[in-house]
């Protein structure tokens, strides 16, 4: 089940609470001849995304039209059409209007930290594959113009990719907890209006790109805050306005990060599949730098299911694409492949296959790399914990010590679970000086987020 932010952005509008439009929903039921007994408890369950059952739709929609003064349908409450996430419906002109709007009721249940939103677990199985599938197949977005009362200028378009170049800095500095709740503020006060503004569809296009470049930011925020299906459903989101968009390019990046959340949650086929979506579908849009991540998320995602031919023949692919990396020729969302980030993602590949020679060449090349003080701390970390298998405690603990000292000021769930398990490595291996490697890192997780 996914939440009904719809449900809960109109109750918001409407001013009325759980316990209220319970009694109200019994009282119009009355009228009908029904003997209907909800309580605030049943509010609560369909906020999560349960389907009230018979009549009672009806009458929440016979409700909130009564408060609001005007028509409500069964779409504008999330329940339009059972059984199809709400991401899926259609692509012409209207259905993207409707996206909008699920989409901006999302963000504002986000801004407002309502738990079944926070709390949602990543949906697997075909509503995890839907977004992917419709991506990649027809129809496409024939026209994206709106009519609205904000007239959409090249001056917005600018603002909204400058807004994205300046969150993701702010994530790589300051983490995706401390980033979060900026960013989310930022799609509700500015991106919000601009999407249900007046513009051409070229203009139109234009806004949808840059939108999507920074719902991905606010996903992967919410993926480094530990807010799996968040972060899924902004992914998901990311994914419907790179087609509204017409960028291919777009799409494939916000499947890298699906393929990288399916290799967090072990969904190892899951992530190869994507991965092979992405770059079959963007075809000549995949810039090298996006294609040399892909191949290089795939060796890991084969070298987890044990089959060495394919991690080893997927390593050679992101080497070779790697290698045609052009600076300057690529797009903004692929600036996280920095110099020494594939090494890196080869090293974790071959650690998996058991080749830790091969696998500290790679991570020791990366971390001599430079690199932003986040990509750092993962360089470290897979370095860290190669050394140890390699028996090497003494360097396990000094690349230890470095990283620790390096993830301070971040407020990232992700590098924190990286620091507890390079300390658990290093407390199990009992070698001489871990205490003063465990100290720092405790320090560092010692301060809530």
């Amino acid at each position: 089940m996914q939440p009904n932010t719809l449900l809960d952005a109109i109750l918001d509008e409407a001013g009325i609470s759980h316990a209220g439009l319970a009694a109200h929903v019994n009282h119009a039921g009355k009228a009908r001849g029904l003997a209907l007994r909800y309580e605030h408890t049943a509010v609560a369950r369909w906020l999560k995304g349960q389907r009230p059952r018979g009549q009672v739709p009806d009458l929440i929609c016979e409700v909130l039209a009564g408060r609001l003064q005007r028509h409500v349908t069964l779409d504008d409450i999330g329940l339009g059409i059972p059984g199809e996430p709400a991401a899926s419906h259609g692509t012409a002109a209207s259905g993207l209007s409707g996206f909008v709007e699920r989409a901006t009721a999302l963000w504002r249940s986000d801004e407002q930290q309502r738990r079944h939103i926070l709390d949602a677990p990543a949906v697997t199985g075909t509503p995890a594959v839907m977004p992917v599938w419709e991506w990649e197949n027809p129809p496409e977005d024939t026209d994206v113009s709106r009519g609205g009362r904000l007239l959409v200028s090249p001056a917005d378009i600018e603002m909204m990719r400058s807004a994205r170049a300046h969150y993701e800095q702010m994530y790589r500095k300051a983490g995706g907890i401390a980033t979060r709740t900026r960013i989310i503020g930022f799609l509700n006060s500015e991106a919000a209006p601009l999407l249900r503004g007046s513009y051409t569809d070229a203009t139109g296009r234009q806004l949808h790109r840059a939108t999507g470049g920074l719902v991905a930011i606010a996903g992967i925020c919410a993926y480094d805050s530990d807010a799996h299906g968040l972060a899924q459903r902004y992914f998901h989101q990311a994914l419907r306005l790179a087609k509204a968009s017409g960028d291919r390019g777009l799409g494939a990046y916000v499947i890298a990060l699906l393929v990288n959340q399916s290799l967090h949650m072990r969904e190892y086929r899951q992530a190869v599949a994507f991965a092979e979506a992405a770059l079959r579908a963007a075809g000549r849009h995949i810039t090298p730098a996006l294609a040399s991540d892909l191949y290089a998320m795939q060796a890991k995602a084969y070298a987890h299911l044990g089959d060495g031919t394919s991690a080893l023949e997927c390593i050679r692919r992101a080497e070779s694409a790697a290698d045609r990396i052009r600076r300057g020729h690529e797009p903004d969302e692929t600036g996280y492949v920095q110099p020494g980030f594939v090494n890196v993602q080869v090293a974790e590949a071959l650690l998996s296959l058991g080749d830790y020679d091969a696998a500290r060449e790679h991570a020791t090349e990366a971390v001599h790399t430079p690199a932003h003080d986040r990509g750092r701390v993962h360089r470290l970390a897979v370095l860290s914990q190669i050394q140890l298998r390699q028996g090497n405690a003494e360097q396990a603990v000094a690349t230890a010590v470095e990283m620790a000292e390096t993830a301070r000021g971040m407020e990232s769930q992700r590098l924190r679970d990286r620091l507890r398990a390079v300390r658990e490595h290093l407390m199990r291996s009992g070698c001489a000086g871990t205490a003063e490697a465990a100290e720092l890192i405790d320090g560092a997780l010692r301060v809530p987020l």
